[in-house]
Formats: C-alpha cells, structure tokens, sequence
C-alpha cells in the first residue's frame, strides 16, 4: 500500500492520511479527520488526520530524541544524505509533481517548476558544510586565537501553505536538517500528501528515523507547535494575519521565528517599456498557478499614455489561455476549495460597485474540466480606485489589477505607501530610472524587467513591512543562520617551549 493511503471507511472517501512520525506512518490519538479535495473534480480524494496537541508531543519527541545522534553525525555523512536525496527528487520529481497538481490542482508544467525551484534549496543545503563554516583569528592577543562554531538549534517546526506544498517545504528542511537539526514539519491540511511523500523519500536517502517528522492538522497543532517547550524554532509562509500571530505567539514562547506574510505586488510599466515583453510577462506572473502565490503579480501600475495599448494586449493573451484540468496540457487550473473560489469571485462585484470596469470577467469562463472543478478563469480589471479592495486586498487568485498614473513618481510613491514590501517589479528599457527603483522602492524583492523576482537558492527570499515578521527571511545565507546557534571560543595554550609561563595574555582582559 502506498504511503499516502490507509484503508478506511469503504464506499466513501477510501483513504486517509496519516503522520509519518519517526520514519513511519502514524495514526495518532486524535479521530479528527479533515477532506482533502481534487480541485478539478470538485470531489474529495481523501482525508487526512488533524493532530491534537499529544499527536504533536509524540511528532516532537521523536525528533528530540534523534537529535543527539544526528547533531553529531558528521558533515561528510549529513552531505551524503542530502545529495542521495537530491538524486533521488530529481528523478522522480514528474510523480511529486503529479501530486500536486491532484491536491492543489496546478497545471503539470507548473508543478514541475515548483519541484525545480525547491530542488535549487537542496543543493544549496549539499554544501552546508562550506556555508556553516565558522571564524578564526590567530593571536588576537599575546598566545591567545578566537574562533566561532555554529552548532544547530535542536528540534524545528515549519508550518507551510496550501500553495506551494513541496517546494516551500523545501525551503526549509533541507537547511535545517543538512546543519544538524531535527523537524516537525505541519503542511497545509488542504494539499498534505507531497509532505509524506518527500518524508518517505528522505528516509530513502538515508535519513535516519525521527530527523524529519510531519504531523498534519488545523490550528490546533499548529497551537500545539507554537507552544511546545522543546521546540527551538518556527519557520511560516502565509498570509499576513497569520504570519504576525505566528510570530507573536511563537516569540511569546521564547522561539525563534520566520514569517513570512502577504503581499500585493506591483508592475510598475514606463513608458519606453517593451509592450509585448510586458504584456506576455503580466499574464505569466499573473495568472501562473492561478494566481495562488504571493510573488504574483497582482497590479499593474501604467504611467500613461501606455495603459490602453497594455490592456489591450495583455486581454488578448488572456483570451488564448486555456483553463481547465491540470492534467490535459492547459495552461491554467482550478483554485483550491469551492470557498476560495467564490471568495476570489465575489471581489468582481467589489470592483463594479467601486467604479472599476471589468474587462474580462473569469466568472464566464469554460473549463476544459469536470464541471463541478473550482473554476475561475484569468480576469482582467481597469481603473481600479485605490480606495477599493481590490486593491488593497490580497485576493489571492487569477485576478489582476491596472491602475493608472500619470508619472514614474506617482507610481513608486503608491508602490511605497502599500503596507506590504513583498515582490515589486519595473518595466522600462531606461537603465537609469531601473537602478533609481532598485534603490528607491520599498520591497524586498525586486525585478527589472522580470515579473516574478524569487531569488535563486543561494541567495534569500523574504519581504519587507507586513510581508515579513522577524528579521530573517527564507533559504540562503540568512537560513543558514537561522538554523544554527554561533559560539564564539577565546583559546591560550601555555606554550611548554616557554616553560609553561604566562606570555601575557591579560587576565581581565
């Protein structure tokens, strides 16, 4: 049987989830159990199993009891591990792949760019042993030298979203495990099943039981998480709200926090840009994944006289795209829940009662799908008043927004005043009003003349304002430290050439 299935409840949904805890599935104490859907279909998969707080413990106390073991393994050992897991993704990535697009309901080709970018974070994490490497200066003083280590924290949590279920994951416990830590990791309860999947293929690779931990649930284990004594530290992707909740309460309970929130980003396009670069680019970081990632874009900020011309083009693209089953080649699927999907919907009303005009409407769209799938096709809005929600909301869906402005000032003075910093990016073939953004704007990630600025896996990603709570952002460098503790070590030797006398390092000194 595969891993991902459990017999249960014949004639109805014939597989439930489990934990996978110390190297196997777990059922655990709690009989709470939650629906995973097929978004395409619009009919429950399966259930998977909501942990309560002693489903969590026992998460928690497997990883803590492989801690020891596993903080002392050598690096050579913690590398092997990880390149075997790399192999081992690489090869099998189209199955992770036909995963995702079966639970969050991504085309194919999207899913495997996600599983490219997570794999990008695992290589990274191959090299943790050149990354982790600590200081040395010699005789700082008279015989004395002083040097760092970085030791890791301990056990870990990570709580990820429905949107990304395997490459955010793969954010994270590559670099904790690869410098020393043990994790409990809590995926959303709407697209659990990549989790276990990439928990089985670690132990494949030759990690040892209790290292990578996944216990699934609702707040209640992602309470039981926060609060949990003997977890060290808690690394989040969300939404805003959350995010800062994540961060208040984990904090509160002396961890260390990364939490990443929402966002709202914005195109800003000049007007020298390249129309058809633009165009093809808002359609593509717009409507990509179905518009469920927080570095889509979801405004476009035109400084006239550009923006009829931009709509123009950027609606006939719209008009070839194809929605519909992430399996059947189309270029844009089905979003997560029913809910999600009437929520994202309702906000096309919002914009006609705010005055905006809806230039094309994803509620009137034809699925090449089941018909009870959650569909809403790409959507084009104009005129969009800043007063409205939508735009400031993070809608979070296939749903774009054009506001105009009548200058480049004008358009990075509404960029800066938007209370996210999460993913910005400058249209313009002007090199100089290119590096004045870079400097001027207030985000954290920015493109010029690329819509989607995720940074590569060596570098790391991370918002500013309410798209980031604590000061560390995700994988790369700053992960690196995130992930582990600095000693600083002052050392004197007696020198016995010497005769073993003081060589006059200072005492108090």
């Amino acid at each position: 049987m595969s891993i991902l299935e459990r017999e249960d409840s014949p004639g109805l949904v014939t597989t439930t989830l489990d934990h996978w805890v110390a190297g196997a599935p777990f059922s655990g104490e709690s009989t709470r159990t939650g629906p995973v859907y097929n978004p395409a279909l619009g009919t429950v998969a399966r259930n998977v199993r909501l942990a309560n707080a002693d489903d969590v413990d026992a998460a928690v106390q497997a990883a803590r009891t492989a801690f020891p073991q596993w903080a002392g393994t050598s690096w050579a050992k913690r590398q092997q591990v990880m390149f075997a897991f790399r192999e081992l993704l690489n090869q099998r990535k189209e199955e992770l792949a036909a995963i995702l697009t079966a639970e969050h309901g991504k085309v194919l080709a999207d899913a495997l760019g996600e599983v490219a970018r997570g794999l990008e974070v695992v290589e990274f994490a191959c090299g943790m042993a050149t990354h982790a490497k600590g200081e040395f200066s010699e005789n700082v003083s008279t015989g004395v030298d002083v040097y760092s280590l970085r030791q890791p924290l301990g056990v870990v949590g990570i709580i990820s979203p429905f949107n990304f279920p395997a490459m955010v994951p793969l954010w994270f416990f590559p670099i904790a495990i690869a410098a020393g830590d043990t994790v409990v990791l809590k995926p959303s309860e709407k697209d659990p099943s990549a989790a276990n999947w990439m928990a089985s293929l670690m132990r494949e690779a030759g990690l040892p039981d209790g290292v990578l931990n996944v216990v699934h649930g609702d707040k209640v284990a992602v309470d039981a998480l926060l609060q949990h004594p003997d977890v060290a530290s808690i690394s989040f992707v969300g939404s805003t709200p959350i995010a800062k909740y994540i961060y208040e309460t984990a904090s509160a309970h002396g961890k260390r926090v990364q939490a990443l929130g929402g966002a709202k980003n914005h195109m800003l396009v000049l007007p020298d840009a390249d129309l058809e670069l633009t165009a093809d680019a808002a359609v593509n970081a717009g409507f990509g994944s179905a518009g469920e990632r927080c570095m889509a874009i979801s405004v476009v900020v035109a400084v006239e006289p550009v923006a009829d011309e931009l709509i123009e083009k950027i609606s006939d693209r719209m008009r070839s795209l194809a929605v519909g089953d992430g399996t059947r080649g189309c270029d844009m699927g089905p979003l997560i829940t029913r809910e999600h999907r009437d929520k994202v919907a309702a906000y096309l009303d919002v914009a006609a009662e705010d005055g905006a005009a809806v230039v094309v409407d994803g509620r009137r769209v034809e699925a090449d799908g089941d018909a009870d799938g959650f569909w809403l096709g790409p959507t084009l809005i104009d005129n969009v008043p800043t007063t409205s929600r939508v735009y400031q909301d993070e809608i979070f869906g296939p749903v774009l927004s054009v506001v105009r402005v009548d200058s480049y000032d004008e358009g990075l003075e509404l960029i800066n005043g938007s209370r996210y910093g999460n993913g910005t990016a400058i249209f313009t073939n002007d090199g100089g009003a290119a590096r004045r953004f870079q400097r001027d704007v207030q985000v954290g990630m920015i493109g010029i003349n690329v819509p989607i600025p995720v940074p590569v896996g060596h570098f790391s990603f991370g918002g500013w304002k309410d798209s980031l709570f604590g000061s560390a952002k995700a994988y790369g460098p700053e992960a690196v430290n995130f992930f582990t503790r600095e000693k600083a070590v002052t050392s004197r030797w007696l020198d016995p050439s010497h005769g073993g006398i003081n060589l006059g390092f200072p005492q108090n000194g």
